[in-house]
């Protein structure tokens, strides 16, 4: 099992995408996700959090909050529990990523971006600023087979 941080950081009606376009066999390979990793031995949701975004974008969170835990269930990789934030202050200049290449866009706009389609969830339910959440989806290939919302709500 995997524990993982993503983070949408906000500005001005947009979130902070990042396209991931760099790195070989990588599973979210051109898709637009937010910031994160993969813990580090240790940590807390909160470090690893603080961590990743100081690493991938240059920036130095100074307001954040946890929206949710997404568990991703997959016919072809291992199971990831993913701790939500989303965060709207930060410091310092944005860098270049590694891993792809990082954008601003207008959240108006993320619905036409190469997404998975769990993610999609996720973009509605932060939008409806629902105060906490779990979800848990599950995909056959790249296809969302499954999607419950706070252990009862299927959503496919």
């Amino acid at each position: 099992m995997i524990f993982t941080t993503l983070c949408y950081i906000e500005r001005e009606c947009q979130y902070l995408m990042l396209h991931r376009v760099k790195k070989d066999n990588d599973l979210n390979r051109d898709k637009w996700i937010g910031v994160g990793g993969k813990f580090e031995e240790k940590e807390s949701p909160e470090d690893c959090l603080l961590r990743e975004v100081k690493e991938e974008t240059g920036l130095t969170l100074t307001r954040w909050r946890l929206r949710g835990i997404v568990t991703f269930v997959s016919d072809r990789w291992e199971t990831e529990h993913m701790y939500l934030f989303t965060a709207d202050r930060f410091e310092g200049e944005l860098g270049n990523c590694r891993e792809g290449d990082l954008e601003w866009v207008p959240k108006n706009r993320i619905g036409e971006l190469h997404l998975w389609e769990g993610d999609r969830i996720f973009f509605r339910l932060l939008d409806e600023d629902r105060p906490f959440f779990t979800l848990k989806v599950v995909y056959e290939g790249e296809r969302l087979a499954e999607a419950v919302l706070d252990g009862r709500t299927h959503l496919v």
